[in-house]
């Protein structure tokens, strides 16, 4: 409503009051009549009526939508923890560490700060799908405009003392494999094996592994066989314990990594850095937004 209806009201009321002080001082019947009638004028004006209906609209928008006490407060619940460490492996093998549950959180505080401020820019307008959705384009915006110029030589060698790791060539091995079963059925097959009467059908079973990368080994059969796996002779059958159960295994053979030469990756070596050097500066933009929230921990 604005200031000069309700100060019109205001007067409509004031006047009423005073005429009927006035009148009631001279204690007349006519005066007290004059008042009660301006009171029953009072309560049929449709001003009136708008100022308590709009108050009691305003009211009640304040129980149902109450402010937000803390906009700048991302609360990271019991309940949001737990969920990450049930989808952590759908296996049921294994709960995530401390570290990786603390990685997952982080992801998704960046993912709520990301979120909230594509929504103070608007970025969601018209757009009816999840908060990832939002914060994934407010992270392309942030990404679109990161802008990293090629390494020199001595930033990418630097970069490639830190990494050689990842460019060089691994040791690799061949070997065969007969399926996963118990110790004694394993240990029967390699009696089968040795003396050469092993079965068409265990022949057809046993697989041929080639070229495998020998950093892959433990993760894929566990670090028992890679272990065995390198200290058997080559050429000769032997029992090994794997993840999956007991295998016999012959190692066919060895061939040596190789350490790789920046010369020769160099073009390789440029786009990795330029694109991990991109993700860092997005990450410390969305670093700085996150400065201006406070990160609250359920204990």
């Amino acid at each position: 409503m604005s200031a000069p209806a309700m100060s019109n009201a205001a007067q409509t009321f004031e006047s009423a009051s005073a005429r009927s002080h006035q009148q009631d001082g001279n204690g007349s019947s006519p005066a007290r009549s004059s008042s009660a009638a301006a009171l029953r004028g009072l309560i049929r004006e449709p001003l009136l009526h708008f100022l308590i209906l709009g108050g009691l609209i305003f009211a009640a928008d304040a129980i149902i939508h109450p402010p937000a006490k803390d906009e700048k407060a991302i609360t990271v619940t019991k309940a949001l923890r737990q969920s990450f460490i049930d989808t952590f492996d759908e296996d049921k093998q294994r709960t995530p560490s401390e570290a990786e549950l603390q990685k997952m959180v982080e992801a998704w505080v960046a993912s709520e700060i990301l979120y909230r401020e594509g929504k103070t820019l608007g970025v969601d307008r018209g757009d009816e799908m999840i908060r990832d959705r939002v914060a994934f384009k407010l992270q392309y915006l942030i990404f679109d405009q990161v802008r990293v110029p090629q390494p020199n030589d001595e930033q990418l060698r630097a970069w490639f003392s830190d990494n050689h790791a990842r460019f060089d060539e691994p040791e690799r091995v061949s070997f065969f494999m007969t399926p996963p079963s118990d110790e004694a059925t394993a240990r029967r097959y390699l009696d089968d094996i040795r003396e050469q009467r092993e079965s068409e059908e265990l022949r057809d079973q046993t697989r041929a592994v080639l070229d495998r990368p020998v950093p892959s080994l433990a993760a894929g059969f566990g670090d028992g066989f890679s272990d065995g796996l390198l200290k058997a002779p080559l050429q000769e059958w032997t029992l090994l314990q794997s993840k999956d159960g007991w295998h016999v295994v012959r190692l066919d053979a060895r061939m040596p990594g190789a350490p790789a030469k920046l010369e020769d990756i160099r073009a390789e070596a440029a786009k990795i850095w330029h694109t991990e050097e991109t993700r860092k500066r997005a990450w410390e933009a969305v670093s700085r937004l996150k400065a201006n929230y406070t990160i609250r921990y359920e204990p």
